[in-house]
């Protein structure tokens, strides 16, 4: 007969320390145990069991008649040098059986080592997913979207429910803030459509039409679209930042616990002030896009300030600078919606949080590109 013993020392004062023996008898490797196996005795002796069973040589049978206390981190370690769970469900004791119910399903699943997929089979179920993901998006969409217009109802009938500072705060930071760089980046966006105007239009000898073609694509297109567009890369993200930590930091299960309603403190203000700010900044991109159009004509054409002036205002209708305006109210809301439902999507690691960030600027941006490509088919089978 053929016996390695084990032991380790223990953890706690008062805990036996667990021990072990191998066993050849008649029929197979017998593992003999004794002494407390919990996780203050045992210690590293289910490293030492491992390593005293060579490849294919498990235990059949377990002797228990030595053995003190267990626990679940015993019997899991139990499971483990025998392989499955047959000699604890074996047993006579009622503790051991008990556990093998307990610790037998987690071990037995690690066990289970699924086929490797085919590179097509990984190739449709990633497609797959990405399906699900999209459709689950456009769900929450819809679900914020009606939150979001049930408590923009209740604003409507009490309007003591807004809260002013926050709301006066957000259209500082996301909007007054912002002029100077949408100011900057329509102007170098006039300054290009002047160049490429002036490059082409002078070969046809008709340079002279570079002050309307500045005017229609700043007032009717890149005035809204850009100031749209920063205020998604400046506001959405930081909708989404704060709105997603203070989920993090579990600010708004406290907020809900003190009675207060998320969308009425954190989302509604937020709205409103992109209903209200980005308007504005499309006007001011529009000025700039001009500006930056003016300077380029002046420059390179010739054309001064008060004719480039003059014909602007005789030859562009008035109807592209409303048609501009009045696509800025849309691009909010979807910036808006997108920032905070985003955030309010977040759930409480620093991944979940930067995928919030990510996904909120770029459904945002997407939004305005679609909105736009909408409001042009509808302005054009209206012949405005």
């Amino acid at each position: 007969m053929m016996s390695v013993p084990g032991h380790s020392p223990p953890f706690e004062v008062g805990v036996e320390s667990a021990r072990y023996e191998l066993r050849q008898s008649g029929e197979g490797l017998c593992l003999a145990i004794g002494g407390d196996w919990t996780a203050f005795g045992l210690g590293n002796l289910p490293t030492e069991i491992m390593r005293s069973l060579t490849e294919g040589s498990r235990p059949k049978a377990l002797d228990v008649q030595s053995l003190g206390h267990v626990d679940s981190a015993g019997a899991l370690a139990l499971v483990e040098a025998l392989g499955s769970t047959a000699p604890l469900e074996a047993s006579d004791r009622q503790d051991l059986r008990r556990l093998a119910d307990l610790v037998g399903a987690p071990s037995e699943a690690r066990q289970v080592t699924e086929p490797a997929a085919s590179a097509i089979t990984t190739f449709f179920a990633r497609i797959g997913r990405q399906v699900e993901s999209f459709i689950g998006q456009i769900w929450a969409l819809m679900d914020f979207q009606g939150r979001l217009v049930v408590a923009l109802g209740r604003h409507l009938r009490n309007p003591k429910r807004l809260r002013l500072t926050p709301l006066f705060s957000v259209m500082e930071q996301a909007g007054i803030n912002a002029i100077p760089i949408v100011m900057m980046m329509c102007f170098f966006i006039g300054a290009i459509v002047a160049l490429v105007g002036a490059n082409l239009l002078s070969t046809f000898g008709v340079s002279a039409f570079t002050v309307e073609l500045v005017g229609v694509a700043i007032l009717r297109e890149f005035g809204a679209v850009i100031a749209a567009i920063l205020f998604a890369g400046r506001s959405a993200s930081a909708f989404a930042a704060e709105i997603g930590a203070m989920r993090m930091n579990q600010e708004v299960d406290a907020m809900k616990v003190m009675g207060v309603d998320e969308f009425d403190a954190l989302v509604v203000p937020r709205v409103l002030a992109a209903l209200l700010m980005v308007p504005i900044l499309t006007f001011c991109g529009d000025i700039g896009g001009i500006l930056g159009g003016l300077l380029v004509s002046w420059a390179t054409m010739d054309i001064s300030p008060v004719f480039f002036l003059e014909r602007t205002v005789d030859t562009v209708s008035l109807t592209h600078f409303w048609i501009g305006l009045v696509k800025a109210p849309f691009f909010a809301l979807v910036i808006a919606a997108a920032g905070c439902g985003k955030g309010l999507a977040v759930s409480g690691d620093t991944e979940s949080l930067g995928r919030g960030v990510t996904s909120a600027v770029v459904q945002s941006i997407f939004l305005i590109i679609m909105f736009d490509a909408i409001f042009a088919v509808i302005f054009m089978e209206l012949d405005l």
